[in-house]
């Protein structure tokens, strides 16, 4: 599956637009992790727990978007895009979305 954040795929023609893709993943905070994470806004310093969960969250995203692609039989999307939302206190969603595209080889 070819991903791009431009809306077309470099010496390939779009020759069907099957429609917009997601993904999405909403994850927790682990709280003893947390109060680690807070302590290094004393010290300062990367976060990287937090680094971490938004990391997977995105790989998890692009996945079920990925996976939504190709049950339209898309073999590209184009104009990925991300978005990240606080959906409660200590919850993050993070959403990969885009258009299902087919392209010539």
């Amino acid at each position: 599956m070819l991903l791009t954040t431009t809306d077309y795929v470099p010496d390939r023609k779009v020759v069907e637009v099957l429609g917009i893709v997601r993904g999405t993943c909403v994850r927790a905070k682990h709280i003893g992790k947390d109060l680690r994470a807070a302590g290094r806004t004393l010290i300062g310093g990367e976060m990287t727990y937090y680094s971490d969960l938004l990391r997977e969250s995105r790989e998890t995203a692009v996945q079920r978007m990925v996976e939504e692609a190709e049950a339209l039989g898309a073999d590209a999307v184009v104009n990925v895009r991300f978005h990240t939302s606080a959906v409660m206190a200590g919850a993050a969603e993070v959403l990969a979305y885009g258009t299902a595209v087919r392209v010539s080889s």
